[in-house]
């Protein structure tokens, strides 16, 4: 038996997520106020320039006032198909088209208050954009992109200078 929504009312809408408190009947008969977070949903790519090796990104995060290495990855756009979120992402992130996309699987980082699923794919044959690419990085995106080896990348996290966690379980499907 499933909850039942009794309720819900929007407290905030913004760019990337809105915020909705619900109120819900659980199987138990309780009634209780669930906040939630809704989400797109996202991509996140673990570009392979050649066999062995993974492009990371090294970005500024203000929400934790820190530049962190990370897989590069993006939210979808409203009604985005995300195989063809992948390829732009790919694009504007490492500045390489994927020539080949492989849908790894789906995961739900934080499923007790957010309803985001993180689609993980694999890039390959990673090559110039096309003359005419409309992809360009986020305005308030500031990305360096560095090739590793997966050890390199992999000490990263032993090392604590890998903190996010959708890189390190991205690392994890290798």
């Amino acid at each position: 038996m499933a909850a039942e929504l009794i309720a819900r009312t929007t407290i905030h809408k913004g760019r990337i997520f809105q915020i909705e408190i619900d109120v819900v009947k659980l199987p138990t008969g309780h009634t209780v106020d669930m906040e939630v977070i809704r989400h797109p949903g996202s991509v996140v790519l673990l570009p392979i320039p050649e066999p062995g090796k993974i492009i990371l990104i090294r970005q500024y995060r203000y929400t934790i006032d820190k530049w962190i290495w990370e897989l590069p990855a993006g939210s979808l756009k409203p009604n985005e198909d995300p195989d063809k979120a992948a390829a732009r992402e790919c694009e504007e992130e490492t500045g390489l088209a994927p020539g080949k996309i492989t849908r790894l699987g789906g995961y739900y980082p934080t499923p007790g208050f957010c309803d985001e699923e993180m689609i993980y794919y694999r890039c390959e044959d990673l090559r110039p954009p096309a003359p005419d690419s409309t992809a360009r990085k986020d305005d308030d995106e500031e990305i360096e992109p560095k090739t590793f080896t997966i050890a390199e990348a992999r000490d990263l996290v032993r090392t604590g200078e890998i903190v996010d966690l959708k890189t390190l379980a991205g690392l994890s499907l290798f």
